[in-house]
Parts: C-alpha cells; sequence; structure tokens
C-alpha cells in the first residue's frame, strides 16, 4: 500500500537512493532539504527546504506523511569528530522527534548504530540517546543498527572483509562479527524500504545480522 514518507538527510549517502527506490515502489516522498542543496534532492519528490537542526520552520509541512525517516548524520564519522556528533546528530534527532509529535507520525524510522563495540564510543553514546528519544516519543518506530555501510565513497572496509569472514567462523569472535558486519548499501536501502512498508507496531530493533541480509 503506498505511503507518503517523510525523509531529513534526502541529499545525503543513503538518502538519495531510499527516495528513488520509494519513489520506484508507487510512494509519495517529501524531502527536507536546505535550500543550497536542493537541486540534488532525486527528481519526483516533494521537497521541503529547511534546516534539519531546526524543525520550527518545517514541522508545519511533515504532513500529509504518515511515516518519518530520519537519515541525518556526520559525514564519515570517526573518533576525532565528537564535538559533530553532538551538533549535528544529537541536534537534528532532537528537532526530528520534537517534529515527528508535532505532526503527528504514525511511524519513525531511525537509523543507529550497532552497539556494544571496541572503538566509536562518542558516536554510540548519541546514537543510544537519539534511541531513547524516539522510544520516548511512544510512536511506533523501527530503529536499524548498521556498523558500516559500504557502498561509493565508502570502500575502505573492503579490504576487512577476508577479517570478518574468519572471525565469523570463531565462536570466541562469532557474535561481534555478525553485530559489527559490513552492511552493503543495496541491503541497506532494502532494510529501509522494508521498514517504511511494514505496519508500525510498537519498536522493533533491526541489528547487523538481519541488515546484512540481501
Amino acid at each position: 500500500m503506498p505511503r507518503t514518507v517523510f525523509v531529513t538527510g534526502s541529499t545525503g549517502y543513503l538518502g538519495r537512493p531510499l527516495i528513488t527506490s520509494l519513489l520506484e515502489r508507487g510512494h509519495r516522498v517529501r524531502a527536507l532539504a536546505r535550500p543550497e542543496s536542493i537541486t540534488r534532492v532525486p527528481k519526483g519528490a516533494e521537497v521541503v527546504a529547511g534546516n534539519a537542526l531546526d524543525s520550527s520552520a518545517w514541522r508545519s509541512q511533515i504532513a500529509p506523511a504518515e511515516t518519518f525517516v530520519h537519515l541525518v548524520g556526520t559525514p564519515h564519522p570517526n573518533p576525532r569528530k565528537a564535538a559533530e556528533f553532538q551538533s549535528i546528530d544529537l541536534v537534528s534527532i532532537r528537532a526530528a522527534v520534537d517534529a515527528a509529535v508535532a505532526a503527528p507520525i504514525r511511524h519513525f524510522v531511525y537509523v543507529s548504530v550497532a552497539h556494544p563495540a571496541p572503538v566509536m564510543r562518542a558516536f554510540i553514546a548519541v546514537r543510544q540517546e537519539g534511541e531513547r528519544l524516539v522510544r520516548s516519543t511512544g510512536i511506533p518506530c523501527t530503529i536499524l543498527r548498521p556498523w558500516y555501510v559500504l557502498g561509493p565513497g565508502h570502500r575502505w572496509a573492503y579490504v576487512l572483509v577476508p577479517i570478518y569472514a574468519v572471525a565469523r567462523r570463531l565462536p570466541s569472535t562469532r557474535a561481534g562479527a555478525v553485530r559489527l558486519a559490513l552492511i552493503p548499501c543495496r541491503s541497506m536501502i532494502a532494510a529501509l524500504v522494508t521498514a517504511v512498508e511494514s505496519e508500525p507496531v510498537g519498536v522493533r530493533i533491526v541489528e547487523g545480522a538481519e541488515l546484512a541480509e540481501p
């Protein structure tokens, strides 16, 4: 059944292919984008101009969307970007949650991160707080927890694929290798589409093993 979906981070690494896929499947998409980035929004989407860090100017434009997909985040996260995680990732999810409650939204889809993990503690802490904020709304939600999404501009991690293959075979490292899986971009987009098209009920967590499925 076609849905109307509001997407933040619409011109980003996941936003563009997700919107394209949703449109191809017959869904209606309202895409939030900064004025200077509007031309990068996939054709066919309805553009909502605004700053993802401040929802006051666009929360009234979410309707008639019933599903909210939040994809805003610091590009290429690494341990040196702790300040950006606070100023971008955390601020944007707070704004998104406030807007979703005001809309109101029937289903909130949030991309978090796999945890626990031995690195990226600042990033994980912010995404865990994002999960808490989403849950606190009482809105049915789907929380996806990828560790690293492989694709254009994100290919360096392919060198780790053989190491992951070995780690999955060893009992002592199997659980961590599955939880912190490397997810192909096409699989991540497929998981997001499935989340959008699923009936919203309670809180659903999608971990690395499920995301890695083709």
